[in-house]
């Protein structure tokens, strides 16, 4: 199983809901993780900037395609997507980036079994 880090900004006036929505997710939207192949997902913050390390079944890109395409997804995204303050440019060297879904993916450098 493949494990996947990212990492954006939200922006200050949206941190206080952006938390609270991920305290108190929506159980549709917990359900479409785990049929998109998502495991192990978590998000920590360090002030506005927030990291996300998931670990995947098969191919993340394509269980990005069904969030993406996922109505309640559509709906969690739509309200969450005002919030942050990120790029859907494309990575820079040395990191993939899936524009649709404007996640820069980071390189793992250290892990300890």
């Amino acid at each position: 199983m493949a494990k996947y880090a990212w990492t954006w900004k939200v922006k200050p006036e949206y941190i206080e809901e952006y938390v609270q929505m991920h305290l108190n997710p929506w159980q549709e939207i917990m359900k479409a993780h785990s049929a998109a192949g998502f495991k192990n997902y978590s998000i920590f913050q360090n002030g506005t900037q927030f990291f996300y390390v998931l670990e995947c079944d098969g191919d993340v890109d394509a269980a990005f395609q069904k969030m993406v395409n996922d109505p309640d997804c559509i709906r969690w995204n739509n309200i969450t997507s005002k919030m942050l303050d990120v790029s859907l440019e494309a990575g820079a060297d040395g990191v993939d980036a899936d524009v649709s879904t404007g996640v820069k993916y980071m390189r793992e450098v250290f892990y300890l079994k």
